[in-house]
C-alpha cells in the first residue's frame, strides 16, 4: 500500500471509530435495565449491584489481558472479537429467566467491553499520530464520546415505551446493533506502532504495571483521579432508575430522561477541550469536582419528581472528564503498550466498583436510594481533595497547569 493510500485508510479509521462508538453505546435496554432485572427477572437492588460487581470482576480478569492482546494481535482483531462477544451476550439476554442467566449474559458482555476498553482510544490516538494529527486527539476523543453518548441517547429515547409493550424488544434490537458493529470493524485499518519489547508476557505485564503505578508519577496520579471521578458518575447509573421510580417519575419518561443524560455527556465531551483551554487544568479539575459534589448533594436532598435533574450535573462532569484526563494520560504512555496501559486504568476502575458496589447496593436496599446518595456525597467530599492536590502538584511541577 502506497504512502498516500495508507494515510487515506488511517484517516478513514476516524469516522469508522466514531460509528463504532455510536453503535457500541446504542444500548436500547439501558434506560430500563434495572426495571427489567427487578420486574422481569425478580432481582433486588443488592443483587443488581452484586451482578454489576461480578460484571466488573469479569472485566478485571480480562481487562489487562485484553489490552495486552490488542497490542499484540492488533486493534482491529480485538474490536472484532468484542463485537462477536457483544452479539453472544445480548443474544443470551433474550432467553434469560434467572439470576444465573443474567450472570452469563453479563460476563459475556463484560469480556466484550474489556476488549473495547483502551483499544478504541489507542487505535484513535495511533491513527492520528501516524497521520500527523496527534495534536487533535482531545478534540477527536471528545467527538467519539459525543457519538457514543448520542447513540445511547437515541437507544434510550423510546426504551420505556418499547419495554412497556414487550419487555424483550429492546434486547432484540441490541442484537441487530452489534451485527452492524461487526460490519464496521471489518473496514478498519491497523496503524503501525513501535515494536514491542521482546521477553516473557508476564515480564512485559509487570513492566507496564510498574511504569503506570511506580515509575511515572504524573501518570499514576492521573489514573487514580480518573478512576475516582469515573466511579463517581457510575454509581448513579444503577441507582437513578429506582430513585426516579421512588420520586414518582412516569415510566414513559424514563427513556427521554436517560436520553437527556446522555446528550449532556455528549455535548460536554465535545466542549471539553474548549473548557480546558478557557479554564486551564486547575479550573477544569475544580469544576468537575464541584459538579460531583453538587450532583450528589442534590440527589441526596431532593425528593420531588424533578430531583433526577441533579444527576445531569454528574453526566456533565463525565463528559468533560473523559477527553481531558485521557489526553493527559496518553501523553505519558509509550506507543507499544498503549492499549494495555489504558486497560490498566479501566482495570482499577472495575476493581474499585467490584469491591464497593455491593455495599452501596445493600445500603440502598436497607436505607433507601436517597440515603445512599447522601453517603456517597460524604465519601467524595473526603476522597477527592487530596487527589486533586496531588494531580495539580504534578502538573505544576511539569509546567503544564493552567
Amino acid at each position: 500500500m502506497g504512502h498516500n493510500a495508507a494515510m487515506t485508510s488511517l484517516r478513514r479509521n476516524i469516522p469508522l471509530l466514531y460509528a463504532f462508538s455510536f453503535l457500541q453505546m446504542t444500548l436500547f435496554p439501558m434506560a430500563i435495565i434495572t426495571l427489567f432485572w427487578k420486574e422481569h427477572i425478580g432481582l433486588s437492588l443488592s443483587q443488581i449491584l452484586l451482578l454489576q460487581s461480578i460484571f466488573a470482576v469479569a472485566m478485571v480478569v480480562m481487562e489487562y489481558p485484553s489490552g495486552y492482546i490488542s497490542d499484540r494481535i492488533g486493534y482491529r482483531t480485538a474490536l472484532t472479537a468484542a463485537s462477536l462477544l457483544g452479539l453472544a451476550g445480548w443474544g443470551y439476554y433474550t432467553v434469560a429467566t434467572s439470576f444465573r442467566d443474567v450472570l452469563i449474559a453479563e460476563v459475556l458482555l463484560g469480556i466484550s467491553t474489556s476488549f473495547i476498553s483502551g483499544t478504541d482510544s489507542a487505535m484513535l490516538f495511533e491513527s492520528l499520530k501516524e497521520s500527523g494529527a496527534e495534536a487533535t486527539y482531545a478534540r477527536c476523543e471528545g467527538r467519539s464520546t459525543f457519538f457514543g453518548q448520542t447513540g445511547e441517547a437515541a437507544g434510550a429515547l423510546f426504551a420505556g415505551v418499547l419495554y412497556a409493550r414487550y419487555p424483550l424488544f429492546p434486547f432484540f434490537l441490541q442484537v441487530a446493533v452489534w451485527l452492524l458493529a461487526l460490519v464496521i470493524t471489518q473496514g478498519l485499518t491497523e496503524p503501525r506502532r513501535e515494536p514491542h519489547r521482546h521477553g516473557s508476557h508476564l515480564a512485559e505485564a509487570i513492566a507496564s504495571a510498574r511504569y503506570v503505578f511506580l515509575e511515572n508519577r504524573r501518570l499514576r496520579v492521573t489514573v487514580l483521579l480518573s478512576v475516582v471521578l469515573g466511579i463517581s458518575s457510575f454509581y448513579p447509573v444503577w441507582l437513578i432508575q429506582p430513585y426516579m421510580r421512588d420520586c414518582g417519575v412516569p415510566l414513559a419518561s424514563f427513556g427521554p430522561v436517560w436520553a437527556g443524560a446522555n446528550l449532556i455527556v455528549a455535548i460536554f465531551a465535545v466542549l471539553s477541550h474548549r473548557v480546558r483551554a478557557f479554564l486551564g487544568d486547575r479550573g477544569m479539575i475544580l469544576l468537575v469536582v464541584a459538579l460531583v459534589w453538587g450532583g450528589y448533594l442534590g440527589l441526596g436532598l431532593a425528593a420531588g419528581v424533578w430531583g433526577f435533574l441533579f444527576y445531569y450535573l454528574l453526566t456533565a462532569m463525565r463528559g468533560m472528564r473523559g477527553p481531558f484526563l485521557l489526553h493527559v494520560a496518553q501523553a505519558e504512555i509509550p506507543s507499544a503498550s498503549r492499549a494495555g496501559m489504558l486497560s490498566l486504568q479501566s482495570l482499577c476502575f472495575r476493581l474499585l466498583f467490584a469491591i464497593t458496589g455491593p455495599f452501596v447496593g445493600r445500603y440502598a436496599d436497607a436505607c433507601g436510594v436517597r440515603k445512599a446518595f447522601q453517603l456517597l456525597f460524604v465519601a467524595f467530599v473526603l476522597i477527592l481533595p487530596p487527589l486533586v492536590y496531588l494531580f495539580l502538584k504534578q502538573r505544576h511541577s511539569d509546567g503544564s497547569a493552567g
